[in-house]
């Protein structure tokens, strides 16, 4: 293990623990046996959505909170930044301590965690929305910390908030009798993992701990790959929970010293995960909650026999999200396509498409067309989306045979941003 500046220990994690107690509910861990099948393993999942913020956020949010109220440090009361699960575990913290909260939140972030985080906090909760990102919100929050001498609750780098989260992983190890040879966590800022991978690497060393990432935010495994702690230029903020910029320094060193590897999945793969839990398993999950299922495809050789644990992590999923959420699902998986195609001025042009092109497994399901005069041909948008994507090929096929000119979208992220985005 390499030296780092701040190690959890059992001791602190177990002192945590009796500090959440009366709070925190010890959600269960549940066989799953349509991914055990699937993976030839058996696959566990700890279901921290089913906590009562519907996230483990409350586990660090409540010890740190109650950590200070107990020493009367939050006479000014507190202030947060959040993408909105952190808002909520300490909205509800300031709620049962009856302290003020002011939460400081992206503008950008789904109106159903806004009131999420207003139902938990009631009166004691103000929530300030300031930026696009989370670092935009966080840099707010710091500075209001220092105007007001209001305590800053960071969502992950700080000793309390670690050893908090690290509790999901003192439960993990009681609940199940079996050797873990694995276990997934999703990461953001990274106090999630820094907490349980603590926990495993003194309890079960023998254990893989692999770290899991959206592939638009890979802010840990470019830092573990740099060997330093870097800031991402930009990221992709659709995995809201899990993107940002740059992981706490406390949680990087963790994470570089605990984890077997740190992986990224692509934000399509997340969304399909998505819909095969809801559909058949009836968990509702949002994109973060969802990134340690998303990881078991690119560990699918190694888990076989093996008793693996993923941690699900949150369910504060807006259901205005899911148009997106099942779009970004069919682009990932192959099954919808865009063009643009330039139809003869000509009656049955569009006749010809449907009859002769499109054949009964192929549906129009995205069309903008606008007619230009004076012109011998007009471009339109259509989306195909298709039963399989082995079908693909012969759609190609038929388009070039009967003569239609055509732009492929998927391919073209500026292009395809522009006219669908």
């Amino acid at each position: 293990m390499n030296e780092v500046a701040y190690f959890p220990q059992i001791e602190s994690i177990k002192k945590a623990k009796e500090n959440i107690k009366k709070i925190i509910s010890e959600t269960p861990i549940q066989k799953n046996l349509r991914l055990s099948n699937e993976f030839n393993s058996n696959i566990f999942l700890k279901r921290e959505d089913l906590q009562i913020v519907r996230s483990y956020k409350l586990r660090g949010a409540f010890n740190k909170i109650q950590s200070l109220h107990s020493q009367s440090k939050v006479n000014n009361g507190v202030v947060c930044a959040s993408a909105g699960n952190h808002a909520q575990g300490v909205a509800y913290s300031c709620s049962i301590l009856k302290i003020k909260g002011v939460i400081f939140m992206p503008i950008t972030t789904p109106k159903q965690k806004l009131e999420q985080v207003q139902m938990f906090g009631g009166d004691y909760a103000e929530i300030k929305l300031v930026g696009d990102t989370f670092d935009d919100s966080k840099n707010a929050a710091i500075a209001y910390s220092q105007e007001t001498n209001a305590a800053f609750i960071h969502p992950f780098d700080d000793p309390l908030i670690i050893e908090g989260q690290a509790t999901v992983g003192l439960e993990i190890l009681q609940q199940l009798e079996n050797k873990i040879d694995y276990v997934f966590i999703p990461i953001g800022g990274g106090g999630l993992a820094a907490g349980i991978s603590s926990v495993f690497k003194q309890l079960s060393p023998e254990t893989k701990l692999i770290g899991v990432e959206p592939k638009g935010a890979p802010s840990m495994k470019t830092s573990i790959k740099n060997d330093c702690n870097t800031e991402l230029d930009k990221i992709d903020k659709f995995v809201d929970g899990a993107a940002v910029q740059k992981v706490g320094d406390l949680t990087f060193d963790i994470c570089k010293s605990n984890l077997h590897d740190c992986i990224t999945v692509d934000e399509g793969k997340v969304c399909d995960i998505i819909l095969q839990m809801y559909n058949r398993d009836a968990i509702v999950l949002e994109p973060a909650g969802a990134l340690s299922v998303a990881a078991l495809e690119k560990y699918k050789e190694e888990i076989k026999g093996k008793n693996v644990v993923c941690i699900l992590s949150g369910s504060n999923n807006d259901i205005t999200r899911m148009e997106e959420i099942k779009e970004r699902a069919l682009l990932y998986n192959g099954l919808k396509h865009y063009f643009i195609i330039n139809f003869p001025q000509r009656a049955g042009a569009l006749r010809e498409l449907v009859n002769e092109v499109l054949d009964a497994s192929n549906d129009i399901s995205y069309f903008q067309y606008i007619k230009k005069n004076n012109k011998e041909t007009g471009p339109a948008v259509v989306g195909i989306e298709l039963d399989k994507k082995e079908d693909f090929d012969s759609l190609i096929f038929r388009l070039k045979n009967h003569n239609f000119e055509y732009q492929y979208l998927n391919t073209d992220n500026k292009l395809f941003s522009l006219m669908i985005g």
